[in-house]
């Protein structure tokens, strides 16, 4: 144990927790969150490939009531037959269309003989490519019968709250409690995108491309790292052991040698004896 007694220094310590930490992090946080999008992102991209061949179906099939949602048939088309609710009209601000700002339109559509939907109509461009709002086709005022894609309520951003300027009522994004809860128009969860030569269409919303995008491949990479963080760890201790080892086994060698060294000079043979040395040693000395 006393040669493991420098993996107990404050410095050895210190990079100890700071690579566990890391480790940590890497299993619970960092690849949970690329495998989380990958997930996301695969469930997004099989739901638009079924949709893209089936055929369209009454919206009241997948949303009979007022507080139904439907998140495993995004992208589904469907039909819906009702009119439009123009009062009720609300803008999503900050869009990006084309590399162009522009505004997403959404308007209450209540279905005949079902609840209430939000529709997506489309895009408008901002005038000049600013921020003020430009003038907007209002829908009809009939009934009408309209094809437009499933889609799910998306998040509501924190600290970006709805408001009211010029008239118009904007939000940050497409959130159906949120909307409905702005404009008092009860909603289901889950929206539609109008098709494209729709009635009360705008700017056609084009679908995304159907790309797994690299989060796979970041989340095994994350794994990996926590896995080699503490097998560096040990290595390096491993590597510091075995210096200390080496270098402790160079000072008993150097002190052996030392020792060798001493025993020599001290089994010198005596210098000769003279002639009286000699008689005296032989006959005795006289006193």
């Amino acid at each position: 144990m006393r040669r493991l007694a420098f993996l107990f220094r404050p410095s050895w310590l210190a990079l100890a927790v700071v690579v566990l930490a890391f480790a940590y992090l890497c299993f619970t946080v960092l690849a949970p969150w690329q495998l989380g999008k990958n997930t996301t992102t695969s469930r997004a991209n099989s739901q638009l490939e079924h949709a893209l061949t089936a055929q369209p179906v009454p919206v009241t099939e997948l949303l009979p009531q007022q507080d139904s949602s439907a998140p495993d048939e995004q992208w589904r088309p469907v039909t819906a037959t009702g009119r439009y609710l123009p009062e009720a009209q609300v803008l999503v601000r900050l869009r990006v269309i084309d590399g162009v700002p522009a505004y997403e339109v959404l308007t209450p559509f209540a279905v005949h003989g079902g609840p209430t939907v939000l529709v997506n109509r489309g895009f408008v461009r901002t005038d000049d490519g600013g921020t003020r709002v430009p003038e907007i086709p209002a829908p009809p005022t009939s009934e009408v019968t309209v094809t437009a894609r499933l889609r799910d309520s998306q998040a509501a951003i924190p600290g970006k709250n709805p408001f009211t300027e010029n008239g118009f009522r904007q939000v940050y994004s497409i959130n159906t409690d949120q909307i409905a809860e702005l404009t008092k128009v009860p909603l289901t969860g889950s929206y539609l995108q109008l098709a494209d030569d729709q009635p009360g269409g705008l700017g056609v919303i084009a679908l995304p491309r159907r790309d797994a995008g690299p989060f796979l491949s970041y989340g095994i990479q994350w794994i990996a790292f926590g896995i080699l963080a503490p097998i560096g760890l040990g290595y390096f201790a491993f590597a510091e052991l075995r210096a200390r080892r080496a270098e402790k086994a160079l000072g008993n060698q150097a002190d052996g040698d030392g020792q060798e060294t001493g025993a020599t000079e001290d089994a010198q043979p005596a210098p000769p004896m003279t002639v009286e040395q000699k008689l005296a040693d032989r006959y005795g000395r006289r006193r």
